[in-house]
């Protein structure tokens, strides 16, 4: 399955994902025995190789930062008429994304708001994006995680947080259930499909309208 997160089958609440911090330790010279009287050179050894670490770190971080400040800029000219995405509180890691309902489909008229997530290592690693409109889709958890490739296996440094959204408009158009996140509405959308839009007409109504959205 090409997705960024697992589900449960149920539409609940859903739950921010949890974040995982990795820090880099020098462990070397903890692992090996040294003489007192070359303690001195050992120690100078492990700072030398941990302020050469912290630059490189320093330059990973930097190197995301100018990428997504590009992004960032490109996206307030591009002015699309789908979706939308800004920071979240002056943060280059932390969006608020909208996406409208595309026209013609059981989704018309519906407001979703999205947090997008991005690692240190970006563009090197995909953004994690969920959902926090409740929507009723086959390739959404009850989470808010979202089954697309690109944001899995068929990630790729080329692409932007801009083609990430357009992508997931694509997916509320036209949805893959043979390859679900919700096997029930999956399930519902190939045998009843009437039933199905009917549900996911009123979710979009309940949750996603201009007059019932919440951010």
């Amino acid at each position: 399955m090409s997705s960024n997160s697992t589900d449960d089958s149920n539409n609940s609440d859903y739950e921010d994902p949890a974040t995982e911090h990795c820090f880099a330790n020098s462990i070397a010279v903890n692992n090996t025995n040294i003489d007192f009287d070359e303690s001195g050179a050992a120690t100078a050894t492990a700072t030398a190789s941990s302020s050469k670490s912290k630059k490189k770190i320093s330059s990973a971080l930097s190197r995301s930062a100018r990428r997504i400040q590009i992004e960032l800029t490109e996206m307030a000219d591009d002015r699309s008429s789908i979706y939308s995405a800004g920071l979240k509180a002056d943060d280059l890691y932390e969006w608020d994304c909208v996406i409208l309902g595309p026209v013609d489909t059981v989704y018309e008229g519906g407001t979703f708001f999205l947090d997008l997530r991005l690692s240190h290592d970006y563009p090197f690693a995909p953004p994690k994006v969920t959902f926090r409109t409740r929507v009723y889709h086959c390739n959404v958890s009850s989470r808010g995680a979202i089954c697309v490739d690109i944001l899995g296996q068929n990630w790729s440094p080329a692409l932007t947080i801009a083609k990430v959204l357009l992508s997931i408009w694509s997916l509320l158009a036209d949805c893959n259930p043979m390859d679900p996140l919700d096997y029930r509405i999956g399930k519902q959308y190939l045998k009843d499909r009437e039933n199905h839009d009917k549900t996911a007409r009123l979710w979009t109504k309940t949750f996603a309208s201009c007059s019932n959205v919440t951010e």
